[in-house]
Formats: structure tokens, sequence, C-alpha cells
């Protein structure tokens, strides 16, 4: 789900790159080695040195699923080859009467959408909701790094990949944001919308900078509800705003 465009993540590494911090992209870490100093020396799988000289390492290597222990062969419950439940678009099992939903079966490891799915199922199962079911589109997710970054809908590539070249139009923003304008150090924001179609319909947004965490909620209504860059481009901007600019994109 945390999937961003390759320009966004440039965007990233370049701003951890003024604060000090290296991103090693494409790179696996083969072992890692403690010096007689006690610092430790990372190498990849190609041989190369990745870095030297560390005192700590936090390893962030992902999650899989806690299942292990429920015995779910036993009751005819699939999983698919990560480890994850398997069910259907109402959060059905391969076992009737038996129902999944969060982290355990995806497809998106977050706990609003968690919540969400559960919801979703309880009206379904005691509320005589019939129709009540997740809708994993548009999805609104947010990483908390140093600037914050954020996306909602399709990436570029994947825009493309599903609605074909010719009908992919994309439209930018980068700036940087007001508040930096008295300080030394400038902070880039950058601002991405994927639309496809004749009338434009807004399937993806990503933003990275001050803010991105707080003004994708918004948006992303506006996309779950089928918004178009022509109704985002009459919506008056905020000014003086950094969310402004995307309504004028």
């Amino acid at each position: 789900m945390r999937t961003f465009d390759s320009e966004i993540v440039t965007v990233i590494q370049t701003e951890m790159l003024g604060s000090g911090c290296i991103i090693h992209t494409n790179t696996v870490t083969q072992k890692v080695e403690k010096k007689d100093d006690g610092t430790l020396t990372l190498i990849s799988t190609t041989g190369n040195v990745i870095g030297e000289g560390y005192d700590k390492l936090i390893w962030a290597i992902g999650r899989h699923p806690n299942v292990h222990d429920l015995d779910l062969e036993k009751a005819g419950i699939e999983v698919d080859s990560g480890g994850h439940i398997k069910t259907d678009e109402w959060q059905n099992t391969t076992t009737s009467g038996v129902y999944a939903v969060g982290d355990v079966c995806g497809p998106i490891e977050l706990t609003p959408v968690a919540i969400a799915a559960g919801r979703a199922l309880s009206e379904r199962l005691f509320n005589n909701n019939t129709e009540s079911k997740m809708d994993y589109q548009f999805v609104p997710t947010v990483i908390f790094s140093h600037p914050p970054m954020g996306s909602c809908g399709l990436t570029q590539e994947a825009a493309i990949k599903r609605y074909g070249k010719d009908n992919v139009k994309v439209y930018k923003a980068t700036f940087t944001n007001l508040y930096f304008s008295m300080t030394d150090r400038k902070q880039k924001t950058l601002m991405k919308m994927i639309t496809v179609g004749e009338e434009e319909k807004v399937v993806g947004l990503q933003l990275v900078g001050l803010g991105s965490d707080e003004m994708l909620q918004g948006f992303a209504v506006a996309m779950k509800m089928g918004a178009t860059r022509k109704d985002f481009n009459k919506t008056v901007a905020i000014h003086p705003t950094a969310s402004e600019e995307v309504v004028l994109l």
C-alpha cells in the first residue's frame, strides 16, 4: 500500500541527505560484522560495504501474520504464500461461517483499515446490512518521515498499467512551503495528481512536504466520491497554505 512514484522517493532522499541521512536503494544486507572496537559494519549481498562505524542497528524488515498456532488447516482455512488468510471481498474465509479482517488477511496492513473492515462485516452480519463490505480503493496512507509523505489511490506506473498510457495525465507542482520562507534551510514540497480519461478523474494523489499527513485526509474524501481535476480546480484555494496547490494543479 505504501507505494510511491520514483520521483517522490527521490525528493525524500534529497531531503534526508540534507539532514545527514543516507538511503541505499536496491540494496540487500547480507551480514553485519562487529569490529574489535564494538562498531558495526554492514555488508551487502554483492560484497560491498554499505556502511561502517555504526554504534546501533535497527532492523525494519516487515511483519508476518501471527497465525501459525491457530491450526487453520484443521478448520479448512487456507492461507496464501505469505501466510495471510485468504478471504473474498466479503471477508469470508475458505471455510463457511468463518471470517477474517485486518492485518492477518491484508491486503492493506493499517489499523484504520482493519477497524473499517470489522465494522463493515459486523453491519452485514448483525445489522441486516447485506451490502456492507470494506472498499479497499482510495485508502489514504502516510509515512511519518521528515518530511512526511502521503499517498491515496494509484501511482503513475499503476495507473498506466491499468488504464493505458494514452488515458493517463499527470499534474505536478514543486515548491518551497511558505513556512520556510524566512529560514536558511529550505524544504521542498512536491505534489502529484494522476488522472484518467477525458473527464480526468483523479485516481492518484501523492504529497511530500510539511503538513502532507494532515491535508491528505480531506482530499481522500473527494477522491472516494469520484472527483475530477475540474472539481478540484473549481474549489476555492485557501491562501496562504500548501494545500491550495492541490486545487490549482
